[in-house]
């Protein structure tokens, strides 16, 4: 085979193949932009939405999922599936009002409603007379130890 047309069929196959990676790449890119880019749960930016209700001030000194006693005048939340230490953000949906608040405990286990507050919590949004309020939770920091 003369080396000419040696060299016109490499290049021909080599080019082929260039041709069909070119396309695998931008197909796998283009389904890898299709993917979810939402926080997963516990992650910075993670957002819930739903009912929030607060504890009762009987429960004070009782023992929280994270072992310490509860303490009314804290800045603590329970949350069913977030790590106990993650730090969220809730805002009430009726006025606006936020809070920054600790993961400490599990709950609440009442179909709908998405976080229990401590009492001081609660009061700083404004929900103690409504007793139960919409809100969005923002994750704003992971449990220590997590980036």
């Amino acid at each position: 085979m003369p080396v000419r047309l040696l060299f016109h069929f490499t290049c021909r196959r080599f080019s082929s193949f260039a041709f069909q990676l070119i396309i695998v790449v931008s197909l796998c890119a283009g389904l890898a932009s299709c993917t979810s880019s939402r926080p997963a749960l516990g992650e910075r930016g993670y957002t819930e939405e739903g009912k929030a209700s607060y504890y009762s001030r009987k429960l004070q000194g009782h023992k929280m999922a994270n072992g310490k006693p509860y303490r009314h005048g804290k800045l603590t939340a329970a949350h069913k599936t977030l790590p106990l230490g993650t730090r969220i953000k809730v805002t009430n949906l009726q006025n606006n009002k936020s809070v920054k608040l600790k993961v400490t405990d599990r709950g609440p286990f009442v179909r709908g409603r998405i976080v229990d507050l401590s009492g001081k919590a609660a009061r700083r949004l404004n929900a103690i007379k409504a007793g139960v309020v919409p809100v969005r939770i923002k994750v704003i920091g992971p449990m220590p130890g997590k980036k």
